[in-house]
């Protein structure tokens, strides 16, 4: 995996990656989020992937999945995140709670890769499901 990034004037940076996607990273904001986000992003984006993953194969029939990501961060520099709570609201249809309680968990304590690289950097990260049945 490869990125690069490039100061782009002020606080401001472009980020292209790997797979050439272009971001931009702003400590002020009128350009891009900053890059605490982007971790919280990226979080959200893996719990989430995963999520849909072992839902599909448990055959549930969902029609949303939102990642709601709350973050702590410590008050000293550096300010790193001490704790994340990542709640999961799942609309569907008939869905098991069993199965989604189940994909959270095995995503969080199994397969999300950046929930393990944080945790293994003391964050404590908790996780909730809120199951919507679709209209």
């Amino acid at each position: 995996m490869h990125v690069e990034v490039s100061w782009d004037g002020d606080e401001r940076f472009k980020a292209l990656t790997d797979s050439k996607f272009e971001v931009m990273i702003d400590r002020d904001l009128d350009k891009g989020p900053r890059p605490m986000e982007y971790i919280l992003v990226g979080l959200g984006g893996c719990a989430s992937v995963d999520m849909m993953s072992i839902l599909k194969k448990a055959r549930q029939d969902v029609t949303a999945c939102v990642a709601v990501i709350n973050a702590e961060r410590a008050d000293a520099v550096p300010a790193v995140f001490t704790k994340i709570h990542l709640t999961f609201k799942v609309t569907g249809r008939k869905l098991k709670p069993a199965a989604v309680e189940r994909a959270a968990r095995l995503s969080a304590e199994q397969y999300c890769s950046v929930s393990k690289m944080l945790e293994g950097g003391g964050v404590e990260i908790s996780h909730a499901v809120e199951i919507i049945e679709a209209e």
